[in-house]
């Protein structure tokens, strides 16, 4: 296993994914017999320092010939959910959020309790050479949403353009869409309404191999039994402070960083398809 490469030496956790027995008839709700006998993963634990998060979080990943399936089970006393436009900054209040690895590539999906969604695909750019496979119109670096990205912490004097991860900076193209994602979200309580206490909310995803040849990395589609894709399943919530800083945004993960940053490919969970 890969460990981390910003010399945490952490190695990244391993995750089973069932076959679904059946075609999945997603809602929002995970409530099907499928997901029922999925292995959920433990309660997501503070990237940074490895501690169980405070509020329950787990996921799940199931599969079949057609598409990656992936649950989530959030709890939370008090919904908060306000942004409704597509590919608005949801990292700004509470979501939820998927990382695929491609190798030279990887895609970003969020998703808040509406169901609004925030997608980004990123190139590393020592792989965006004359002539690759990201040398095409639909991965144009000179449109206005294509953007270069150094990472997302522990950017100092010496490495503030390019971040300190050793492969530098991505382009970071905001424009992308996953062909045929579908996210179905369900929430048990009040929205934005902080007088009640709220239970919290689940999430399905549905993404089609079909939308998967960018990150394919010469893997087959769908998966052959036992093949490995490294996935990043986490979430980010608002938290409510006393003193003078009134609200910080902690973020619990499947895995344990060690460092505050999703963009580590090599830390993504391992997730393993069975057969």
């Amino acid at each position: 296993m890969p460990t981390n490469p910003n010399g945490y030496g952490l190695v990244p956790n391993s995750y089973v994914a069932r076959r679904a027995s059946a075609a999945l008839k997603p809602d929002g709700r995970a409530l099907s017999p499928d997901w029922q006998a999925a292995t959920r993963t433990p309660r997501f634990v503070d990237m940074l320092t490895g501690e169980p998060g405070p509020l329950n979080t787990t996921s799940a990943v199931l599969w079949d010939d057609e598409a990656l399936y992936i649950a989530f089970w959030a709890d939370e006393p008090h919904l908060v959910a306000t942004m409704t436009e597509r590919d608005q900054l949801l990292f700004f209040e509470n979501d939820l959020e998927v990382f695929i690895d491609g190798g030279d590539a990887y895609y970003e999906l969020e998703l808040n309790a509406l169901g609004t969604i925030y997608e980004v695909f990123f190139v590393w750019r020592d792989a965006y050479t004359k002539g690759s496979h990201w040398d095409q119109p639909r991965f144009d670096v000179h449109n206005p949403a294509a953007h270069s990205f150094g990472g997302d912490y522990a950017r100092g004097p010496g490495n503030f353009w390019v971040g300190n991860h050793p492969r530098g900076e991505r382009w970071a193209f905001r424009n992308y869409d996953l062909p045929g994602v579908k996210v179905l979200t369900h929430y048990e309580g009040t929205l934005n309404d902080p007088s009640d206490t709220d239970r919290g909310w689940t999430a399905e995803i549905v993404i089609p191999w079909s939308g998967l040849g960018d990150l394919a990395n010469g893997r087959s589609l769908p998966p052959k039994p036992g093949d490995r894709w490294g996935i990043f399943m986490g979430r980010f919530q608002q938290m409510r402070m006393r003193g003078p800083v009134e609200t910080v945004t902690a973020g619990w993960s499947s895995s344990h960083f060690g460092v505050a940053d999703t963009h580590i490919p090599e830390c993504f969970t391992q997730v393993i398809f069975e057969g």
